[in-house]
């Protein structure tokens, strides 16, 4: 791809006769227990010459699924998808595919894995040869023709995987997220340069369908944004981007754009942005069809407290920027306060409900108690799991138990999936234990009991500036009346949830291993600064924000051989 300055005129290549068409495609996976998972329902798509169309949409909207039946690479259970005119039955032989893990053979050099396409079409040596050299000329890899992937970076490998889409001259180029994977400069480096061979006479593709979950590198990039719901994805809604290329991120009118498409996918759409009836929202679900989203109780408790520290309202897409957040990052969080009602979304901005506000303002203690009170309520889930755990003698029931209930709705793994997110949440609330060994869930009847008798001040402690050790003697008034064992769980619990709650690390969300350190570093940045603005009266303690934290598991015991063989070693 060549590096020279080039002025990008106006948005499409007008052109009338589809080259793809997916009408009514509806794709079903089936579950172990006989059940269907429905992945799409009902999705129409057009893919006409001249324009660049983009699928956005949260996690589980079925992007990747309809790329790949539309590349034949998937049958659809129901539907149809037309390449020119015909049904297709195989491989789409007018598409080339572009991937978001490279996908390129390690053991074939740059030039073996650009020939790779039209060695399978029976092109002849000389003529791959040619064409081959010529594809990388044009993606800007000249002189690592005889490189292996193992010795390019990132950004050269997607570039061998754009050449070897583009080798074979397809109608549709179709491309899963590839910018996804690589660095913020250098997906922004070929994003542009798809953009330069697009404005040009050199790209040969006459349309390009891209899946990506980037509000803004949708905007930057599309003529048609179509927006899915999830589970199953539907067409939500159909934005038509005309502005002139290239971009200005910064102008009004692309503000605009990314502010219309936060506002659909949080179900709240704009004025003039028509959603169709299979992409509104459906009637409030039960709990086996609730899907809980993806997210920890650090996360969402940080993002409260920095709407809050900002004034108790922030836009969507201002976070999203300030702490680097895409759309998988930042909705899960959102959608997970807006179930706890801390949150309500506004068109594309949040605001701080009056529970969310007493949340934030709220000490560890009280701010854990007010979670275990709002997460039993309005999570389907956790409730289920805590009726039925109260329902049997000993407040015990297998982990397979909930799995089957959730397997109607979900599939095997996203049951487990499910499960899990809601182990954790009412684990932080000391709703209930989970014992990994037996697999089974328990109520913790003592620990919620004695954190609500501290967080509402019997024992008469400030619980906001206290040492663990203190809270424990505090609490032993409250604890006293329980088990033995009870009391000894609640004080292993709580010495660990104060702990962290000061010094803790915990992920945006659940399974990610991406660590919350933006939210954590922003929120006492914001709450500094509302202090130096709104200082407190003498009655009120004002703290920073503290951002909750999930249970950690328990550090192990050093082996002793091996503190042996290290002893050894050094006296040799």
């Amino acid at each position: 791809m060549t590096t020279t300055s080039t002025t990008i005129v106006a948005t499409t290549k007008t052109a009338s006769v589809p080259i793809i068409s997916a009408e009514n495609i509806r794709k079903v996976y089936p579950t172990p227990d006989g059940g269907e998972h429905c992945v799409l329902d009902g999705v129409s798509v057009d893919l006409r010459e001249g324009e660049i169309v983009a699928l956005l949409g949260k996690s589980g909207s079925g992007k990747s699924t309809l790329l790949r039946c539309i590349a034949g690479l998937a049958a659809p259970t129901s539907g149809v998808v037309r390449y020119r005119g015909e049904r297709l039955r195989a491989a789409n032989p007018g598409v080339g595919m572009v991937f978001q893990t490279f996908a390129l053979m390690p053991w074939l050099t740059v030039q073996q894995n650009v020939e790779l396409g039209l060695e399978a079409h029976g092109v002849t040596p000389a003529e791959r040869r040619e064409r081959a050299l010529r594809a990388i000329d044009l993606i800007g890899l000249d002189g690592y023709e005889s490189a292996y992937p193992r010795e390019l970076s990132g950004g050269m490998r997607q570039r061998v995987g754009f050449a070897r889409a583009l080798v074979v001259e397809p109608d549709a180029l179709l491309m899963d997220e590839p910018f996804s994977a690589l660095d913020v400069l250098t997906s922004e480096n070929l994003r542009s340069e798809l953009l330069r061979l697009w404005a040009g006479s050199d790209m040969p593709t006459q349309a390009v369908l891209i899946v990506t979950h980037n509000i803004e590198e949708a905007i930057q990039l599309a003529d048609r944004v179509l927006v899915l719901s999830s589970n199953p994805g539907r067409v939500k809604a159909e934005i038509n981007i005309r502005l002139p290329r290239p971009r200005d991120r910064r102008s009004p009118e692309f503000e605009r754009h990314v502010d219309d498409v936060y506002g659909i996918l949080t179900g709240h759409a704009p004025e003039g942005v028509a959603i169709p009836a299979q992409g509104r929202l459906s009637p409030a679900p039960t709990h086996a069809d609730t899907r809980i989203p993806h997210a920890s109780v650090s996360g969402m408790s940080g993002l409260v407290q920095i709407v809050h520290a900002r004034g108790g309202q922030a836009g969507l897409a201002d976070l999203a920027e300030e702490l680097l957040f895409e759309v998988d990052d930042l909705l899960p969080l959102v959608d997970f306060a807006v179930l706890l009602r801390l949150l309500e979304v506004r068109g594309a901005s949040v605001r701080v409900t009056d529970e969310g506000r007493e949340y934030a303002r709220s000490d560890i203690l009280a701010a854990k108690e007010m979670f275990a009170r709002l997460v039993r309520e309005r999570v389907p889930l956790v409730k289920t799991i805590c009726t039925a755990l109260a329902a049997v003698p000993d407040g015990k029931l297998r982990r397979n138990f909930f799995v089957d209930l959730l397997r109607r709705s979900f599939s095997e793994e996203e049951a487990n999936v499910q499960l899990d997110i809601a182990i954790g949440w009412g684990r932080h609330g000391e709703l209930f234990e989970y014992d990994a060994d037996t697999r089974q869930l328990a109520l913790d009847v003592g620990g919620h009991a004695a954190m609500s008798a501290v967080a509402r001040g019997r024992t008469g402690l400030r619980v906001d500036r206290v040492r663990p050790d203190e809270i424990l003697a505090a609490e032993e008034g409250s604890a006293r009346a329980q088990p033995r064992s009870s009391q000894r769980r609640f004080h292993r619990s709580s010495s660990r949830s104060i702990g962290e709650g000061f010094a803790g690390r915990a992920d945006l969300r659940v399974g990610s291993g991406r660590p919350d350190s933006r939210l954590r570093s922003l929120a006492p940045r914001r709450a500094a600064a509302n202090m130096r603005t709104n200082p407190a009266t003498p009655s009120t303690t004002v703290r920073a924000p503290l951002l909750m934290t999930t249970p950690r598991t328990r550090t192990t015991r050093p082996n002793r051989n091996s503190s042996r063989l290290r002893h050894t070693l050094r006296r040799r």
